[in-house]
């Protein structure tokens, strides 16, 4: 068997074997993060209900990719205290803990979140 993209494939098996542990409820929601090459999108999750329940992205705004992912860092973090939301639980969605999703996961931790 031929895999096309190899690094894809890893992420993919990474992302399955981490959600059969994580799992988000409406008390302590799964934060899920997404990156594309131009931006970063995060979602907190409510797997038990089975909906999203506060987004947000990064803009067009001429600013490097980490301080893209701080702003919806904080950002999140404001959106979940206007929820009610302080615990959430970190899905990195396969990618790797450094770059982007670090600065995106201690801004939301400094703007108030528990991860």
């Amino acid at each position: 068997m031929a895999i096309k993209n190899k690094k894809q494939y890893r992420r993919t098996r990474i992302r399955m074997r981490v959600r059969k542990v994580v799992s988000g409820t409406s008390e302590r929601p799964r934060m899920s993060v997404f990156r594309s090459n131009k931006r970063i999108y995060v979602q907190l999750v409510d797997d038990l209900a089975g909906h999203t329940l506060i987004s947000a992205s990064s803009s067009d705004e001429k600013v490097s990719k980490i301080e893209q992912a701080k702003k919806v860092g904080t950002l999140i973090a404001e959106k979940a205290k206007e929820a009610g939301i302080e615990n959430v639980v970190f899905d990195r969605n396969g990618y790797l803990y450094h770059g982007r999703i670090k600065a995106l996961a201690e801004a939301a931790r400094e703007g108030g979140l528990k991860l």
